[in-house]
């Protein structure tokens, strides 16, 4: 699906995918074909996505014989690197898929079309990917899905351990709510105990209740807004997340490894060596935070029955990131108007459908949803828990300039927070500054 993060799921996982054709860029003078037709090219980075895009794509040249649609699949850790190479040389494909967090970069320096040709009703899809892609007041991207963050949790080890499963859980700060004492009971050492009986030892932990670690998308983020902090201060501003809200929210994050052990020590899961998916597959975590784009990676592979809850609710109630991609159209086309028709395509209700009802992502267009639904149900998953989070208050990530230089640099700083090295306000202190200092 979309989405993926940082450690990336898209990325690190989508890594099997292989380049596939040798079309031209959009700029290149052959791709007009003979007789009139013109050929296009789509860039995109999850192979699996590929299989239900060359049943969208055969409808669309259905629909338009004089224009035929070349394929490309770039693995994650090479797409950006090639499609900036692309755009510095005036040969981008014609259309191609952005995410929140690169949008500003790709916008600013003007290699995005705005879309208003497409004719798109923006109220007919996700508000949250909507605005992920509005530049001064213009929309340039067609929402194309969305992934959002949910509670994936081992069922054997709830009925396991006779814990109900984790449908309403609460967190606060200070270690209230329900979120630590479900934990706590799900958090056993070698010798059979837990962490608030006498003998625990931290250092022998045998199943962790819940896996908390530096991970943006679906970890700090979400207790910071769920906390009431802010992460930036306006799309295209600038990071606020240094305020005491955030500062607590990140200190539960840490003491959730660090102070009550039910979560394993960050030398085991900091990026990005860290092995926390594994962790979570081999049956060694009980509640693992993770978009919904994991599941094609997880599901298939434990051993165990996966089930889906909604996150955990904070002081300011439950504020989940949703992460959603667009259909961006290259602003140097050399089809500018049969670009801009695939792009329109992309983002009407019968390509949207093919995407969700293949169980590939959740379409962005409102009312489509249950078909992704359905098709996890047919796995035997109930991901209806993801869809309903999605209706509540969602968050986009940081959408400003220069977030991608500041990544390498706010998951070391954070790194460090996790071990336990620097204090969450030394932390959130440097990494504000340090993110403010890119935001041009």
């Amino acid at each position: 699906m979309s989405h993926t993060p940082p450690i990336r799921w898209a990325g690190a996982l989508l890594g099997a995918a292989v380049l596939t054709l040798t079309a031209c860029g959009s700029g290149d003078a052959g791709s007009g074909a003979a007789g009139g037709k013109v050929t296009l090219t789509y860039r995109l980075w999850d192979e699996q996505q590929k299989a239900g895009y060359d049943k969208v794509m055969a409808a669309f040249e259905q629909a338009n014989p004089n224009i035929d649609v070349k394929i490309e699949v770039l693995p994650y850790d090479q797409y950006w690197t090639k499609l900036t190479a692309d755009a510095v040389a005036g040969t981008a494909p014609d259309v191609f898929w952005m995410s929140p967090t690169q949008f500003p970069e790709f916008v600013t320096k003007g290699v995005l079309a705005d879309v208003t040709p497409a004719k798109l009703d923006p109220s007919k899809f996700h508000q949250t990917v909507v605005q992920s892609f509005t530049y001064q007041g213009k929309l340039y991207g067609v929402p194309k899905d969305w992934g959002i963050v949910g509670l994936l949790y081992n069922k054997d080890l709830f009925d396991k351990a006779g814990v109900e499963p984790p449908e309403t859980l609460t967190w606060k700060p200070d270690g209230g709510g329900t979120l630590l004492e479900v934990a706590r009971k799900l958090t056993v050492d070698e010798a059979g105990k837990h962490p608030d009986e006498p003998g625990f030892d931290p250092a022998k932990v045998r199943t962790y209740g819940f896996a908390s670690w530096n991970h943006y998308q679906t970890q700090w983020m979400n207790w910071v807004n769920s906390n009431g902090g802010k992460l930036l201060d306006k799309p295209f501003g600038r990071y606020t997340f240094n305020d005491a809200a955030s500062v607590q929210a990140l200190q539960f994050g840490v003491d959730l490894v660090n102070k009550y052990h039910v979560s394993p020590p960050a030398t085991r899961t900091n990026p990005p060596t860290g092995k926390v998916t594994d962790m979570f597959k081999a049956g060694e975590i009980a509640m693992f935070p993770a978009n919904n784009a994991l599941l094609p990676f997880v599901a298939p592979e434990a051993t165990f029955k996966v089930g889906v809850a909604p996150m955990p609710e904070g002081p300011a109630g439950r504020s989940v990131n949703l992460n959603g991609l667009s259909e961006a159209v290259y602003a140097k086309s050399g089809h500018p108007e049969e670009a801009m028709k695939l792009a329109a395509f992309l983002g009407g209700q019968e390509a949207q459908k093919t995407m969700a009802d293949g169980g590939y992502v959740f379409p962005a267009y409102n009312g489509l949803a249950q078909g992704y639904v359905d098709y996890w149900k047919s796995k035997d998953l109930d991901v209806a828990p993801f869809l309903k989070e999605s209706e509540g208050s969602t968050f986009a990530l940081p959408v400003t300039t220069g977030f991608t230089g500041f990544e390498t640099k706010l998951n070391q700083i954070f790194n460090e927070m996790y071990l336990g090295k620097l204090t969450p306000q030394q932390a959130a202190d440097q990494a504000v500054t340090e993110g403010n200092a890119t935001v041009k």
